[in-house]
């Protein structure tokens, strides 16, 4: 049976700028249908024609039918009824998703109280039947609690329950693992298959991550300027390629199979000229028996970073890997000083940075030393200015140019990250999510500072915007004697920019190593589970 089938989908603004141009798209009950292509590709712009979320004025041609029933064109009424028993949408981010006001159990059991006429006495149990179906550890407790009380996966799969309280013949994922751990990232995908075949739904699954696609997908649709450019079995999609775009994707895509040779040897020799550029190879940082403990108001002491030791040599990179709540990004704030740690000893080529700086100017000679770029660069970037100023104000800041002068460094670090000259001039809200990470990477390696910190800040990034970002860092490393930090859950990601890695759990550092070693035999048993739950082709 066809759920999904979208024939000829044209869409204009009324500008008349055309955004997808004669989409076709077939999805059958039981089967998942890959969507892929890079941030602009109108991949989510499609999935959000199912259910009628289309920009204001947007002229539509074609067909987009449901479930047997034609959503463009259709009624207010014809529209709820295909978003309250057809289809169903988990969006990228569920904390954007969920009223932050509203209880867990508010969010579960209202629609299937209001739209379904179910008593509330059936609607919890129907509601705590779904917490189990996802995997959450407490249902019970869980619907009384909030939002902020949960954890990134633990938010995702409240809102897998939440869409699939509809019973939905059609569920449309958009993004719905961007920024999990892997193991987590393992554990929802499981989840959505075992619905998928408990209840003999059709999926289609949004993602830029081609190893994901490959691992759950059935047949994959390849998306670039508003038009498919490629369709197929996946098997065919990823092992033989017909279009140049999707085999410009496949091999900017970060891999743990790569070839070691390859890897150790490009790895190297950045890792050489980095040091070469950055005066030797002694350790520009320094961590001896680094701790942090948390004690919130009537609750149990949190230990998120247990006696941690670690150096990381001039011009080198160290990257950090663990699941959600590990404390990564505890000890990277520690180390960059947004965090005071509790005991242990934290220098910075040679300088003591335990204590808190004293005085404007040693504020400004920290900062010049160490930059972070975060894994949210909306909440790092100021809504009211545009990304060209940001840029430029912290060059003035920083080095003492002119404003001319700083208005051409500005343009041409947008450049180094991929971004064009008219980009200066927006504001963050008008960008995308891989434009403003680029923007935050830019002013970050702006004043050319000593550490670099990255905390997962690839990880909502195209394949392609992530290689060329990967590509500049290497360049940076290797002309600046840039030293790097980071962050990350892919893994893929860290074989290729980092020399050393070292694992976290609990707070607790139980394994490091050279990057090829570690992740080609590691000798933890954490460290295994993380390496298997990295998404693998089905066919493997």
């Amino acid at each position: 049976m066809t759920l999904l089938n979208i024939e000829d989908l044209t869409l204009d603004l009324p500008n008349g700028k055309r955004l997808l141009d004669g989409i076709s798209i077939r999805v059958e009950a039981g089967e998942t249908i890959g969507l892929v292509g890079e941030s602009g590709s109108g991949k989510s712009l499609t999935a959000r024609s199912v259910l009628g979320l289309l920009p204001g004025g947007a002229i539509t041609g074609g067909s987009v039918s449901c479930d047997g029933r034609e959503v463009l064109g259709a009624s207010k009424r014809e529209l709820l009824s295909v978003r309250r028993s057809s289809a169903a949408m988990i969006f990228q981010d569920p904390r954007a998703g969920i009223n932050p006001m509203r209880t867990i159990g508010d969010h579960m059991t209202e629609s299937l109280r209001l739209c379904q006429g179910v008593s509330s006495s059936a609607a919890r149990i129907k509601a705590l039947e779904l917490l189990r179906a996802v995997r959450l550890p407490r249902p019970e407790d869980h619907l009384g609690q909030y939002p902020h009380e949960f954890s990134g996966g633990m938010l995702q799969r409240v809102m897998i329950a939440g869409a699939l309280s509809s019973e939905p013949k059609l569920l449309i994922c958009d993004e719905p693992t961007t920024a999990l751990d892997v193991t987590t990232q393992a554990e929802i995908i499981q989840v959505l298959q075992e619905q998928r075949a408990a209840r003999g739904m059709g999926m289609l699954f949004i993602t830029h991550d081609l190893n994901l696609a490959a691992s759950i997908c059935d047949r994959v649709y390849v998306m670039s300027g508003g038009s498919v450019v490629e369709q197929g079995g996946a098997r065919e999609i990823f092992t033989a390629p017909t279009a140049d775009y999707t085999k410009r994707l496949i091999a900017a895509t970060p891999s743990v199979e790569v070839d070691p040779a390859e890897t150790v040897a490009s790895r190297a020799g950045v890792a050489s000229e980095g040091a070469a550029a950055a005066g030797g190879d002694s350790p520009l940082v320094l961590v001896e028996g680094l701790s942090k403990t948390y004690h919130p108001r009537g609750r149990e002491a949190v230990h998120a970073v247990r006696d941690a030791s670690l150096t990381i040599p001039r011009g080198g990179s160290l990257g950090v890997v663990g699941e959600s709540g590990s404390g990564k990004s505890t000890l990277a704030r520690m180390i960059i000083g947004l965090e005071q740690a509790d005991s242990g000893v934290l220098r910075i080529g040679g300088a003591e940075r335990t204590a808190v700086p004293k005085g404007r100017d040693a504020r400004l000679a920290r900062a010049r030393s160490a930059q972070m770029v975060f894994q949210d660069p909306y909440l790092s970037l100021d809504p009211r200015i545009p990304v060209g100023r940001a840029i430029e104000d912290t060059l003035r800041l920083h080095t003492g140019l002119t404003p001319a002068e700083a208005t051409r460094r500005a343009l041409a670090l947008l450049d180094d990250v991929g971004l064009q000259a008219e980009h200066a001039q927006a504001l963050p809200r008008t960008l995308s999510g891989g434009q403003r990470q680029r923007v935050a990477i830019a002013r970050a390696i702006a004043i050319e500072p000593q550490l670099l910190v990255m905390d997962e800040a690839t990880s909502a990034l195209d394949v392609s915007v992530q290689a060329q970002v990967l590509d500049l860092l290497a360049r940076v490393r290797a002309e600046q004697g840039l030293t790097i930090l980071f962050i990350s859950h892919d893994l893929g990601v860290v074989r290729r920019v980092c020399d050393e890695t070292l694992v976290m759990r609990r707070g607790e550092i139980v394994e490091s190593g050279p990057t090829e070693a570690l992740l080609s035999t590691p000798q933890h048993d954490y460290t295994r589970m993380l390496i298997d739950s990295v998404p693998r082709p089905a066919w493997a």
